[in-house]
């Protein structure tokens, strides 16, 4: 392989990277802010499947894909807040609530899924921005995408700025530390937890619907792959930071796009390895940045995280 072409198979990569990331990115931020609000939600996997379904659907019979993310974030947002009820009203186990969520989301894009399997829709087209996509290999990468990842980017810098420069925010974060202080100057910690629990979700649906709206055109069953159990993962791996999302959401994605690249240049190694590597990976970067933050005596956890708050008791 010349040096010629190992460059622009790496270019090729690291397009890949962002268009395969960006799903991530979205049920990333999405997580992030719920357990920002100290909600676990581990039913992504079950979001983004509903999301991508509702996606599918609403573009095929209106053929607007504006209409189709709309309708993707509405219903998993809906679907979350079934998960909210149970959570934050009930007080209920948020893991086993969670998991709960993945099934239902898994077994109902099934049943009204099937019938779709092998139709097709339009895909979103990528869209060149003046001057900025004309920048050597960032140009490529970041300024010549499709309109869902330059509204990822906004997601990002919108989440960033929410979380730590607006009072929303501070008040958000601070439920996910010391819900006793925040109901204690008379704000809502059900309230805030609502809020973040049904936003977040909404992000995980239009993380959904970029698959059959961007990477596939087209409806299978299980058609995330398991992306969403990767998400939950990123959630932990960003240490709830929407600019750490979007570096670990790329980073994954680089991951799936070089299993898909090998795979296709039929190298010699087991598919079934192929098929384990993102997720390899996603094991081997939590555990070392865990210790990394561990040896540094640092926890960016919030404190609250998964617990119940019941109004004037300590915990």
């Amino acid at each position: 392989m010349s040096s010629i072409t190992g460059i622009e198979w790496m270019i090729v990569i690291l397009i890949a990277a962002v268009k395969m990331g960006t799903p991530l990115l979205f049920a990333t931020l999405g997580g992030v802010i719920s357990e920002r609000a100290g909600v676990i939600n581990l039913g992504m996997e079950g979001l983004m499947l509903i999301g991508a379904l509702t996606a599918f659907m609403v573009s095929l019979y209106s053929q607007s894909a504006l209409l189709a993310v709309i309708a993707a974030a509405i219903v998993a947002g809906l679907v979350t807040l079934i998960h909210g009820l149970i959570c934050i009203s009930l007080k209920a186990n948020q893991i086993a609530s969670g998991l709960a969520l993945a099934l239902f989301g898994t077994g109902l894009s099934g049943v009204f899924g099937d019938k779709f399997t092998g139709q097709t829709i339009n895909a979103i087209k990528d869209i060149q921005i003046p001057v900025l996509g004309s920048i050597p290999v960032l140009g490529k990468m970041l300024f010549n995408q499709n309109a869902l990842v330059y509204f990822s980017y906004f997601c990002v810098l919108l989440a960033w700025y929410v979380l730590y420069y607006t009072r929303v925010g501070l008040n958000l974060r601070a439920t996910g530390e010391d819900p006793e202080v925040v109901d204690s100057i008379g704000l809502s910690v059900t309230l805030y937890r609502f809020l973040a629990v049904v936003t977040g979700g909404m992000l995980i649906g239009v993380g959904g619907a970029y698959f059959p709206l961007v990477l596939t055109s087209f409806w299978v069953n299980n058609l995330t792959g398991g992306r969403g159990w990767i998400a939950v993962a990123l959630v932990i791996f960003s240490f709830w930071h929407p600019g750490k999302a979007l570096l670990g959401a790329y980073l994954f994605g680089a991951a799936i796009a070089l299993q898909l690249r090998l795979q296709l240049m039929g190298f010699a190694v087991s598919p079934y390895f192929l098929d384990m590597f993102p997720f390899v990976l996603t094991i081997t970067v939590l555990t070392l940045a865990t210790i990394r933050y561990h040896k540094k005596g640092i926890s960016v956890m919030p404190a609250a995280l998964g617990t119940a708050f019941f109004r004037g008791e300590k915990h």
